[in-house]
């Protein structure tokens, strides 16, 4: 028996000696393979592997407005997902975290109910701990911020992944802080098959190349554990660019759009603001009807698209007429009648209608019969002497603004014959072309401007690489006409609002004097190819304070359904709203915050010194409107929190934050009292409460 035992163990040694010398002897043979026979196919792959070169991609450069605010950036956002297998998780801890875990889930990102995150949690459980899910997802596309959040909760608060079994996943995204504030314009991106995220639209496609910066070279280096890769050549980030765009300006224009499309019940509407002397295009706004929720949504950018203008480019062939000397007295007269029937085409009409008008009138009542009789006087032969004209002025040349899917006017070199007669004689009122709308307000811009043809412009500034590149003001031309006709022609346009028989009159107020001109379009049907008169396409062009222009501004409302319906109470309503507004934040170079600079002698004004007199004034029922400020004093935290009572609120949020001091408020208006009270000693970064009264 003891013999029998003896030669089983002896047997069982034997075979495991001989497997693990077999084993051993494949080692061996592979090892010899490996580095003797096969050594060169091994070192042929070794060198494959190092010498692979990946691509490191560049940070995209951010889209900023005009002070630096941001309209776009990539952000990183982080997925969050649990491994209920990894290595040492526990089990039984989690299960009696589910309630209080449920409870700041639930507090936190409210996308679930508790009860509702408490069985969502519950769900990887009723599998046995071996085919448990290994990338359970908690949250996605969350913030640094909230995934630090996120660590703080129940649980999740073990600080070893291996017991808690969290998983972070990062991926940039863009990110527009401001949401679909002039979204079309700064444009959106998208990743491309070779993963790389390019520009789609607006400023993003516009200035890609820019903005992308220049890939790196990564290279495949071995280190004494493992093989990393490594940063042959590193990458170049891109451009940040600065726009022109004003936050608060843009945030004016969409709001005031938007108020009177719903209004109107129109189809979609764009407004285009700009700076007169820089041809910065501070606010563009470009809002469309959503179908499925009835609500005006950010849209195509139809800014710089080709519509039919009608009477708004009157004026750009008014200009000419008096610029080339085809009218020479403003004060002629010219006989209009009910009809102008011309080359053996339709009779041209007017909408109201007089026998005679004088040459300044043409504009100011919005006559077809008169601008056609006009420019027909110096065309009628050359009708291509009026595409011409315009070539000539570089009104047909690409602006470069910045902003992609940017169209030029599209006027046909018309021939000399009856045709091209009669496609003028329709061109010079605003029919038979298409004309961008930022085009039609360059041209408003050059009058206000003195003539001066500046080119409207998106971009300010590149920074970056080292290096800023300030973007200059441009010229399309020095001049599109000589300063004593741009001001006749802002005569004129003033007359549109402020003349008696003017198109624009209910444009008329006692704060900003509005100057521009109306535009009625009849918009083609696209199964007939005919006009159809009960769709419009309503637009307002001017600028504004008509004696001293700041602002340019063009508006177009498309195809109102309900009243308002004409062009002054829809699209020149939005200019004088946006103007009002701008008014009312002191935006045009005004005192807004003092009645007295509007209404002269009608509220008096108190200079108010830095003492507690005018507290008492106050006690005495004086207005906070009446108070007005030498200057701001420059105050530091040994001085105590600064008296900034009496001041507008912007004024004295300015002079609280230079100071060092964190800033609330409550009401609107001036400041009529604050806590703690001035003087009060405060570590920086101290809260200080205004309340302020109209």
């Amino acid at each position: 028996m003891k013999k029998d035992n003896r030669r089983h163990i002896l047997f069982r040694y034997a075979l495991i000696t001989a497997g693990i010398l077999f084993f051993s002897a494949c080692i061996v043979a592979k090892v010899f393979d490996t580095t003797v026979l096969s050594a060169d196919k091994w070192n042929a792959k070794a060198m494959k592997e190092l010498s692979r070169v990946d691509p490191i991609k560049p940070d995209r450069g951010n889209i900023l407005a005009c002070d630096g605010s941001v309209l776009a950036t990539d952000l990183r956002y982080y997925t969050v997902r649990m491994d209920f297998r990894s290595e040492r998780f526990m089990r039984s801890r989690y299960v009696l975290a589910l309630d209080s875990l449920s409870d700041s889930l639930a507090l936190h990102f409210p996308v679930r109910t508790r009860d509702e995150w408490k069985e969502y949690l519950r769900r990887p459980l009723k599998y046995a701990p071996e085919s448990a899910p290994r990338s359970f997802r908690i949250l996605r596309n969350i913030s640094y911020a909230d995934y630090l959040l996120l660590r703080t909760f129940p649980f999740f608060n073990i600080k070893n992944a291996n017991r808690n079994g969290l998983i972070k996943e990062t991926r940039m995204r863009r990110k527009n802080p401001y949401g679909d504030m002039a979204r079309r314009s700064v444009g959106i991106v998208s990743e491309q098959k070779n993963r790389e995220v390019r520009g789609i639209s607006g400023l993003e496609k516009a200035l890609d190349s820019l903005l992308y910066g220049i890939p790196g070279v990564a290279k495949r280096v071995p280190l004494t554990k493992d093989i990393v890769q490594w940063a042959d050549t590193p990458a170049v980030p891109g451009y940040d660019v600065r726009t022109t765009i004003d936050i608060n300006m843009q945030d004016i224009v969409e709001n005031e759009l938007n108020k009177v499309l719903e209004l109107c019940d129109a189809d979609w509407g764009v407004a285009v603001l700009m700076e007169v002397a820089t041809g910065d295009i501070k606010a563009i706004s470009n809002l469309e009807k959503d179908k499925r929720t009835g609500l005006f949504v950010e849209g195509m950018n139809r800014a710089v698209l080709g519509f039919e203008p009608g009477s708004v480019v009157k004026t750009l062939s008014m200009m000419i007429a008096l610029e080339d000397g085809i009218v020479k007295n403003v004060d002629s007269v010219i006989v209009t009648g009910s009809a102008f029937p011309y080359a053996g085409g339709r009779a041209i009409t007017d909408a109201h209608g007089v026998s005679s008008l004088t040459v300044r009138e043409v504009i100011e009542r919005s006559s077809n019969i008169g601008m056609a009789k006009i420019m027909t006087k110096a065309y009628d032969n050359n009708p291509g002497g009026f595409y011409s004209r315009l070539k000539r002025m570089g009104f047909l040349e690409p602006m470069n603004t910045g902003i992609a899917g940017e169209r030029v006017p599209r006027i046909d070199s018309l021939p000399n014959n009856r045709g091209g007669r009669i496609s003028m004689s329709r061109m010079c009122y605003g029919y038979a072309t298409e004309i961008p709308p930022i085009y039609t307000l360059s041209i408003y811009n050059a009058i206000a401007n003195g003539g001066k043809y500046v080119r409207p412009r998106l971009v300010a500034e590149l920074i970056g690489q080292g290096k800023d590149s300030l973007m200059p003001v441009t010229y399309i031309r020095d001049r599109i006409c000589s300063e004593s006709v741009a001001e006749k022609m802002r005569e004129m346009l003033r007359d549109v609002v402020w003349g008696d028989h003017g198109t624009g009159r209910l444009l008329r107020n006692e704060y900003v004097e509005i100057a521009g001109k109306t535009g009625t379009c009849y918009m083609v049907d696209t199964a007939t190819h005919a006009y159809d008169t009960s769709k419009k396409r309503l637009a307002f062009c001017g600028f504004f304070p008509a004696r001293k222009p700041l602002y340019s501004c063009i508006v177009l409302t498309c195809n109102p359904k309900q009243y308002p319906r004409g062009a002054a109470s829809t699209s020149g309503q939005v200019l004088k709203n946006v103007a009002l507004k701008m008014f009312s934040r002191g935006m045009l170079d005004n005192y807004s915050d003092y009645m007295a600079e509007v209404n002269p002698g009608t509220v008096p004004t108190l200079y108010a010194s830095l003492n507690t007199a005018k507290h008492n004034n106050f006690r005495r029922g004086l207005s906070v409107s009446s108070i007005k400020r030498f200057a701001m004093p420059d105050y530091t935290i040994d001085s105590g929190i600064p008296d900034v009572v009496g001041f507008g609120v912007r004024d004295a949020i300015a002079v609280l934050e230079k100071a060092g001091y964190n800033v609330g408020f409550s009401g609107s208006g001036y400041v009529a009292s604050q806590i703690p009270p001035a003087g009060t000693r405060v570590e920086s970064g101290g809260k200080v409460v205004l309340n302020l009264v109209e």
